[in-house]
């Protein structure tokens, strides 16, 4: 149900995205980030977590997705635009954070076990789910990467290989940082991280969609 949580904020992030104007279009020659490699400097970059998602969606009885969205990612890319397949990944993703349209799911997706049980979902006080990058293969013109690593959620590590894109890099007129942005997606079994409940009526595959934003330390 952890991976379940962080498809939910990739889904939200990927939502929203589709629904601003023809004329807010991120390749616009007159946005602070641009699409364009020559931008990224070398360095070490930590994740700016008002604008980092991760979202979720998972089958629903057979009808429809349901989606979801965890926000407040923290974490650390370091990179070297002379040496992309040396980069290295690690986020966080707290549980507590997820945002869903019901109040009532998510209390479900944080509530204990009845009884002293174990929870259905994720529980009260869940630990923040985390990757950990272990290779990093770039193809293509060099704007997309093959990110292998560890997930780890609910006291379960599993190997996952997110797909990966750059989508631009920039200084924020805001923070003034030097920002790097991507968009990655996966797809993980949430049995597979020991949350099993309501199966096989609600999907074991979720549908993990990242939007991270990272600042030049």
């Amino acid at each position: 149900m952890k991976k379940y949580a962080i498809a939910l904020a990739a889904a939200g992030s990927l939502a929203a995205i589709a629904t601003l104007p023809a004329s807010a279009d991120h390749h616009g020659a007159d946005l602070p980030g641009q699409m364009d490699v020559s931008r990224v400097a070398a360095g070490t970059y930590q994740t700016d977590p008002a604008h980092t998602l991760v979202g979720w969606s998972v089958n629903h009885f057979g009808f429809n997705d349901y989606h979801g969205v965890f926000g407040d990612a923290e974490g650390t890319l370091v990179i070297d635009p002379a040496n992309p397949q040396g980069a290295r990944v690690s986020v966080s993703v707290p549980i507590t954070s997820v945002a869903v349209p019901s109040e009532g799911l998510r209390n479900h997706l944080l509530r204990p076990g009845k009884d002293g049980g174990s929870p259905d979902f994720f529980g009260a006080e869940p630990a923040p789910a985390t990757f950990e990058s272990t290779a990093v293969t770039v193809y293509g013109d060099g704007t997309r990467a093959i990110v292998a690593g560890n997930l780890s959620m609910n006291g379960v590590t599993k190997p996952v290989t997110i797909e990966a894109r750059f989508t631009g890099a920039g200084s924020n007129p805001m923070s003034q940082a030097e920002t790097i942005g991507f968009h990655g997606t996966t797809t993980i079994m949430r049995s597979d991280f020991g949350i099993d409940y309501a199966l096989p009526v609600v999907g074991d595959a979720v549908e993990l969609t990242i939007s991270a934003a990272f600042e030049k330390q």
